[in-house]
This record gives structure tokens, sequence and C-alpha cells, in this order.
């Protein structure tokens, strides 16, 4: 079914949220930081007063954030029914568990309830669109929006259709997010685990490994991130941070002193073939991301911004400060 849409992106006003947990509400309070009107519902029986408590703990952050004119907890709206929180809804937010069975027959009661045009995005850490809209009648609009906790505070969502979303769908959704606030990922493909869980699971999978083992303890492990590569990932990311290892010859440099080690027992998870394929694209990926800048700015850029990830955590002083 062609997608269409009732209301453009930019002009969206009320947005309903679907499933009110830790995820759910986190979207709620994202949202009505952002100055939409937000209807919500959620199937537990104290699902209003516990998610206007989490609204009102997470609103000092969004006053910290700056919030949008007129932003405001009042302009949240907690219905008795999934009907009725989406009979008049220009953009849909699903945050259930994750169980299959469930995403798939709530799509299905949410495509059959939500007005035609307006997409309805789940919140999803695993699953593919193609597995959650078999059972939907209209699943051109079901798009998965992969946001991560707190939504109100980490600006990442990747955005992915499944085999019967419409593209259009997609751009709209991303779009749509943009304008919100959000950092988007458009992801040309369906991933289990999108990207960033992925990379969180390897790192996590062999953490466990490590614990396990007696190698690290967990105080080790976050410390090891925290004051260590984490503060360069906060500003760069691991690709041109390994760039930057590269020297003046940036990751072509790296690749070819470092990648024979891709094969040693550091780890328990296999390593790709380094094959000419691979080299390529990460070489000139990371040029893309450098975007013209010289590895002297890219250096300078990376180090200014790791200190004042450092005086914003509290580990230097802030400029004027004692």
């Amino acid at each position: 079914m062609t997608f269409t849409e009732k209301t453009s992106p930019e002009s969206v006003r009320r947005v309903a949220c679907v499933g009110a947990g830790v995820i759910g509400g986190g979207w709620v309070a994202h949202f009505l930081g952002r100055g939409y009107d937000v209807t919500a519902w959620d199937p537990a029986p104290d699902a209003g007063a516990r998610l206007r408590r989490l609204v009102d703990a997470a609103w000092p952050a969004l006053e910290q954030l700056g919030p949008a004119p007129g932003a405001s907890p009042d302009r949240l709206t907690v219905t008795d029914t999934l009907e009725e929180a989406v009979v008049h809804a220009e953009f849909v937010q699903e945050s259930a568990p994750e169980k299959l069975e469930l995403k798939r027959e709530l799509l299905a009661r949410l495509d059959a309830a939500t007005p035609a045009g307006v997409v309805i995005a789940s919140s999803t850490s695993g699953y593919p669109m193609t597995d959650m809209q078999t059972t939907a009648g209209g699943p051109g609009r079901l798009v998965v929006g992969h946001p991560f906790n707190p939504p109100y505070l980490i600006p990442l969502v990747e955005v992915a259709g499944g085999e019967h979303t419409d593209p259009g769908a997609v751009a709209w959704l991303s779009r749509f997010y943009e304008r919100a606030g959000k950092s988007v990922i458009t992801m040309d493909r369906e991933v289990p685990g999108f990207i960033a869980n992925r990379l969180q699971e390897a790192l996590w999978r062999e953490a466990l490994h490590m614990v396990a083992n007696g190698e690290a303890t967990v105080a080790d492990i976050d410390r090891s991130i925290t004051e260590g590569p984490g503060l360069r990932w906060a500003v760069m990311g691991p690709m041109l941070t390994f760039a930057l290892a590269g020297g003046e010859g940036g990751m072509a440099h790296m690749l070819d002193h470092f990648g024979p080690s891709l094969k040693s027992p550091w780890t328990r998870l296999e390593a790709p073939e380094l094959d000419r394929e691979l080299y390529d694209a990460v070489v000139s990926g990371c040029d893309a991301a450098a975007a013209g800048r010289t590895v002297a700015d890219l250096v300078g850029e990376r180090d200014r911004d790791v200190i004042a990830v450092l005086r914003a955590t509290g580990r230097l002083p802030r400029g004027g400060d004692a």
C-alpha cells in the first residue's frame, strides 16, 4: 500500500505514545519537551501515575537542555484505551515490550485504529520491521524508530523500514525525528540489532567473557571505557579515532600496521577478513567523515571536545573555576 502523508513532519502537533514503560515514558518526556501535545496509553493499571512520575523526574534535565516554547508536562493526556490515544494522532510511537507476537498484534491493532497517512514507529531494539508487520493491514506505514535510553537525553535514533514499508514513510519518519531534535541514522537495509546495538553487544559480550574468566572486574571494565576510549567515542566515534591512530597516514597507515592484529586472540569475536574491499571501504569512509579536515584539525577538535566532556562531567574544573 502506497504511503501518502496526512500531515507533514514539520506540521505535526499531536503525538501518541503507546507503551509507557522506561522507553515509552522517555519518548513521552522527549516529545513534551519539544512542545508537542502527547496522548499516551499503557495497559498497566498504574500506568498514568507511573508515567507522570517519570515525566516529572525527567523535566529538570529537559529544562537544562532547553525546552521548546510552550513545552509543558501539562500537555500530556493519558487515555483509557489505545483507540483514544491514536484517534487524533499525527504520529504514533509504539514502545511495547520486546516480544515478537505482542509487537505483531499491537502494530496490527494500531494500524487499524490510527488515521490513514499517519506513520507508526516501533521502538524495538532488535526485531526487523519485516518480522513485525506481518499481520498489519497497512504495513507500508510501519517503520522502526529505535531510540536509546533515555530517549529525552540521548539524541540517537535509528530508522529502518521492512520489506513492505513504503520508502516514503521511512523518509517522513527521518524528517520528523530531525524536526523533533533527534540525531537520525536512516538505514539502507535491515540489520538484526541495528547498528549501535550490534556494537554495544560486541563490547558487552567481551566484557562478560572477561568477568567470567576472572580477567577483569565490573569496575575495571566500566572504568576502562569511562576513563579511556569512551571519552574519544563521545566526540568522534571508533572509526575516526582509529584513523587518528595512524597519524599523518590516517586509516590506511593504521590498517597497514595494526590490521594483522585483528587475527590475534584478543577477543572471543571472529574478525572479518580484511580484504581489499573492506580495506578500501573503511579508508574511504574515514576520508568522507573527515570532510576535508586535516589530521591536525581533527586532533584539535578531538582534544577540545574531550576536555569539554571532562569539564562537563566534573573531572576538570570549568573555565574560571579555582
